[in-house]
């Protein structure tokens, strides 16, 4: 069988490409090397984050997303976990932050939280641990780890999207793809490799320079039940995430960080916890950049994770109950590249930690550059 489009990998951004062409009434084929998608899209907080991404078009795609993934979790019968951010500050540094950005039009439907009306939200903020906060009502979690397979899953059923699992594609020479199971032809081909940069395209790829980031994650379960509501991000996100730390307000706050916890600094720890229906945390996370990564854990870094979990929430007793690494594509002059081989072919990578969040988006202007936008 003949498609219009197919696509080379079944992560979030591979999916959300099948699904804006799926969409238009596309025939689509997904081409996947694995049994399931094993990488960073089932490895992170399935925390689709709005508020706090770059200014630009990776803030706007960032709100589209989210809107389209609304939309989808819905027919896709996928449970939305919990809904926005409480980001909290401890220094006045964080405050000036919270206020800088709310100036901003990426604030424009945010708030500025006092520590009681923090604490009202997300009764589990330590007292000691919050002076104020930002409310963002943008976000959604989701179970990425089941959220993937039940996506891809609901596209088969729904839109008739074609997927062939544990099929390594060996060349595309649009129409043709070479795989592992004979030739696939399409008019298009859409390559969304994630972070193997070795496969299709290297060369093309090689050009934009892009390393790897690996980090770290926990699952933390509260000895006794702990609501929260909303995802919980501590100030070390206001000096991390660019819509924030991008903000000349955000100057003071990186050197009283840099001071007074270095080895967090140095190890790119900014707390995101999240929660699961079965009450327990999603926890993170570290960064660690280079072309090749050790698939090691660090108990140390795991524990200056768990150190600012415990500065910003009272959860008492705890344990850790599984931990984890993933590996996303980075490059630090740009957060994601589009490479066009041919007029027919794309391919896509996101370098940065903002996948999930933005792919959606991502994946509706690719297919509009392929085929026409709706709008024309």
């Amino acid at each position: 069988m003949s498609y219009d489009i197919a696509i080379v990998g079944a992560g979030i951004l591979g999916l959300a490409h099948a699904l804006a062409a799926a969409r238009r009434g596309k025939r689509v084929v997904v081409i996947e090397r694995d049994a399931f998608a094993t990488g960073a899209s089932i490895r992170n907080f399935g925390f689709v984050t709005v508020t706090g991404q770059e200014a630009g078009d990776c803030w706007t795609l960032a709100r589209r997303s989210r809107d389209v993934w609304a939309e989808v979790a819905a027919a896709a019968r996928i449970p939305v976990l919990h809904e926005g951010l409480i980001v909290t500050a401890r220094h006045p540094e964080a405050e000036a932050v919270i206020d800088a950005f709310l100036e901003t039009d990426m604030g424009a439907e945010c708030r500025r939280l006092s520590r009681e009306e923090a604490r009202a939200r997300c009764p589990a903020l330590r007292p000691d641990g919050v002076t104020a906060a930002l409310y963002s009502p943008h976000e959604l979690r989701v179970e990425s780890r089941t959220a993937i397979a039940a996506l891809a899953g609901w596209l088969a059923e729904a839109h008739g999207v074609d997927f062939l699992w544990s099929t390594l594609v060996h060349s595309v020479e649009t129409p043709v793809l070479d795989t592992s199971r004979g030739r696939v032809e399409a008019e298009t081909v859409v390559v969304c490799p994630g972070d193997n940069f070795q496969g299709l395209f290297a060369d093309r790829i090689a050009a934009y320079a892009p390393t790897r980031c690996k980090l770290q994650m926990m699952r933390v379960v509260p000895e006794r039940p702990v609501a929260l509501g909303s995802a919980v991000m501590s100030d070390h996100g206001l000096a991390r995430y660019h819509g924030y730390a991008d903000l000349p307000a955000a100057g003071p706050l990186k050197a009283r960080l840099d001071r007074e916890q270095p080895a967090k600094r140095q190890h790119g720890v900014h707390l995101i916890v999240v929660q699961s229906e079965d009450g327990s945390l999603v926890v993170g996370d570290t960064h660690e950049y280079g072309e090749t990564l050790d698939p090691f854990i660090s108990d140390e870094l795991n524990a200056l994770v768990l150190d600012e979990l415990d500065s910003v929430l009272d959860l008492g007793a705890r344990r850790v109950s599984e931990t984890w690494i993933g590996t996303y594509a980075s490059a630090g002059d740009r957060w994601r590249f589009t490479d066009a081989p041919d007029d027919a072919t794309r391919v896509v990578v996101v370098t940065a930690g903002c996948g999930a969040s933005t792919a959606l988006g991502i994946g509706e202007e690719t297919i509009d550059t392929l085929f026409g936008s709706v709008t024309e």
